[in-house]
């Protein structure tokens, strides 16, 4: 019988790790992709024999290539993807260099070709159900963290979740994608100092959603573990806003 996972790329932090806790404790199985081999090895002595790590530089060409020729030969069926790798460093758009620009597209080129590894893999298998982590900052501009570059990314991500939903319907694949607003993640820590994280967003982005709090990595791994699974089987094509009420509450 063909072994199931789920693949979690960005998945030894954050919302990726959230989401990999909530999975594992349905008694599923997790695959996390990862740059950072401390973060993995972190994962995998939490998570025990529920999970299996893969460290990939998702800006390198060479491991991509590995990553997805693993996914063509493990054996395995992904029956579930979630693409949670991000990077965020806030820069006034006249100061964008190509290496911040670069930082960005070399991401979505990454997530590009493993998502057509793995609908390969889903095609061949029967379907499945890719979830996406977009970005609130795909929709809206905010002055205070001018973030055009990344911006440009996360609608493209968007874009790319609702061409796949059309393109990949047919075989059985289900592809959403969640726009979360400010979430306490260590992705902050391109600008913040990774010891003040919790308390610069909550001190400075609580009142900025209207429910009265910055997002927790849980609060949106609820939302993607939903998305993921059966009692979402008619949701597709969705970009599912996960903030708080930000876009709700702009004027």
């Amino acid at each position: 019988m063909t072994q199931t996972t789920t693949l979690i790329i960005g998945g030894s932090s954050g919302m990726g790790l959230a989401t990999a806790r909530q999975i594992t404790a349905k008694g599923q199985h997790v695959t996390l992709v990862g740059s950072s081999s401390t973060k993995l090895e972190a994962a995998i002595s939490e998570l025990g024999e529920s999970a299996e790590i893969f460290r990939t530089d998702l800006r390198n060409a060479s491991d991509v290539k590995a990553l997805i020729e693993q996914i063509k030969t493990s054996g395995r069926h992904i029956h579930a993807l979630v693409n949670a790798a991000g990077t965020f460093s806030p820069k006034p758009f006249l100061e964008h260099g190509s290496e911040d620009y670069d930082s960005y597209m070399d991401l979505n080129r990454a997530t590009f070709f493993i998502t057509q590894a793995v609908a390969e893999n889903m095609k061949a298998n029967g379907g499945g159900s890719v979830v996406n982590i977009g970005s609130m900052w795909a929709k809206q501009a905010v002055r205070a963290t001018p973030s055009s570059a990344y911006s440009m990314a996360k609608a493209g991500l968007h874009s790319l979740t609702q061409h796949l939903a059309m393109e990949l319907a047919p075989h059985g694949i289900r592809v959403n994608a969640v726009s979360p607003a400010v979430v306490v993640t260590p992705i902050y820590g391109a600008f913040i100092d990774p010891d003040q994280i919790e308390e610069t967003l909550t001190g400075g982005f609580d009142a900025f959603h209207p429910i009265g709090r910055v997002g927790r990595p849980e609060d949106v791994a609820s939302t993607i573990t939903h998305l993921l699974s059966d009692d979402a089987s008619w949701v597709t094509g969705a970009v599912w806003d996960v903030d708080g009420g930000v876009m709700a509450g702009l004027v």
